[in-house]
């Protein structure tokens, strides 16, 4: 907790914080009331130069300090359309409103367009609360940067887990009937070399061989072959079957050490069952949102849907998915370009982008595919071969 406090302090006083406006006097009278606690600030007034003063400084929260929602709105989309970096510097955004708009920003922020808003216009009553918001989404963050994986991907790290138990009682078996084929082996070797030998005394003693001397004493060389096998072969035999004992012995207590230990990878994937993978579904065609989203809906799995490219990254803000099904032709930014672009994002560049298209042409799938995309299914949609695709992209690596 002190070192998440630390963390927290230090991110807080080197927090980088873009104002936005169309008025510099609304601007600078913002700064100053953020001075108490805050240092690294920027101004953004001409609309021109809006991406690159975004890029310049890679905020860590965006002020929106415009008096119409209207404003706040063209100014942020308009960042996602000309900025290559928005979509990968973390950031959270915080709309000034007016009271004419308040209902309309709450919506807005309630569907995560937006993070925080503050009714602020026409004059401000409670200027803490602008510093407050700043701490809040500082806070938040810091709390993704401090994030590990998804629960998804846990989960299906706690399935191998139970299948690396199923394994480990497979090997185990096996190796205890290797264990008993060695000792079945040895006694038959050894029953075999005594009725060789048998066999050889017996042709001794019928002069089968004429280049060896006949046997005189029949009876000496019986009772020495049964001394020979029982003693020295035999006992050498036993010696090779009491060896293979320890190495059985060993797997019995390792099966038994490791049972509580597999007992409870079983009882993890059990567990994992329960998390369901998280599934992006981007497509500016209403229809077909539906239709994908009738076609998973009896899945085990949590479906979010965006309206296209612009509104798909900027859910990414939020959202960590396991996999997101991505249409090609949209409106203003297209699924290859969305695509590309949140592959340059660290924290999605493993997440698997399946590419969905009315068009099968080559030149569709290699620029899916070069834009980052693991695969791609043709519209309309077969449901049989879009849950097969969905399931093999979330299989774990």
């Amino acid at each position: 907790m002190a070192a998440t406090n630390v963390t927290r302090k230090l991110m807080e006083a080197g927090a980088r914080i873009l104002i936005a406006s169309d008025s510099v006097a609304d601007a600078d009278m913002v700064r100053n009331l953020l001075a108490p606690e805050f240092e690294n600030f920027f101004i953004s007034t001409d609309p021109d130069c809006a991406a690159a003063d975004f890029e310049i400084h890679c905020p860590d929260v965006i002020v929106l300090a415009f008096n119409d929602l209207q404003k706040s709105e063209g100014y942020y989309l308009g960042l996602f359309r000309l900025s290559e970096k928005i979509h990968v510097q973390p950031h959270r955004t915080i709309i000034l409103c007016n009271k004419n708009d308040v209902n309309k920003v709450y919506q807005a922020c309630k569907k995560e367009y937006f993070d925080d808003y503050i009714l602020f216009w026409p004059m401000t009553h409670d200027a803490p609360r602008l510093l407050m918001s700043m701490h809040h989404a500082l806070r938040d963050l810091m709390a993704i940067k401090d994030g590990g994986p998804s629960a998804a991907e846990f989960a299906a790290q706690a399935r191998r887990l139970s299948e690396l138990g199923n394994m480990l009682d497979q090997q185990m078996a096996l190796g205890n009937q290797r264990i008993d084929i060695v000792n079945r082996t040895i006694l038959e070797a050894e029953q075999e070399i005594g009725a060789v030998l048998d066999g050889f005394s017996r042709k001794l003693i019928q002069g089968e061989f004429p280049d060896v001397p006949k046997i005189e004493n029949a009876a000496g060389l019986e009772r020495e072959i049964k001394r020979l096998k029982l003693e020295d072969i035999g006992q050498r035999f036993r010696s090779a079957s009491e060896a293979v004992q320890p190495v059985k012995q060993w797997t019995d207590d390792f099966k038994k050490k490791c049972a509580p230990h597999i007992e409870s990878a079983r009882t993890l994937s059990a567990m994992a069952e329960l998390i369901r993978p998280t599934i992006l579904i981007v497509d500016d065609d209403e229809v077909q949102r539906k239709v994908v989203g009738k076609f998973l809906a009896d899945e085990n799995y949590h479906l979010e849907f965006a309206i296209g490219g612009i509104e798909a990254l900027n859910t990414l803000r939020k959202l960590q998915p396991d996999l997101i099904l991505m249409d090609i032709v949209m409106g203003e930014l297209d699924g290859i370009e969305t695509t590309r672009r949140l592959k340059t994002m660290p924290q999605f560049a493993s997440v698997p982008v399946i590419m969905a298209t009315g068009k099968s042409e080559g030149i569709s799938v290699r620029d899916s595919m070069k834009a980052g995309a693991t695969d791609f299914v043709v519209k309309p949609f077969d449901r049989d071969t879009l849950l097969a695709k969905v399931a093999n992209a979330l299989q774990p690596l």
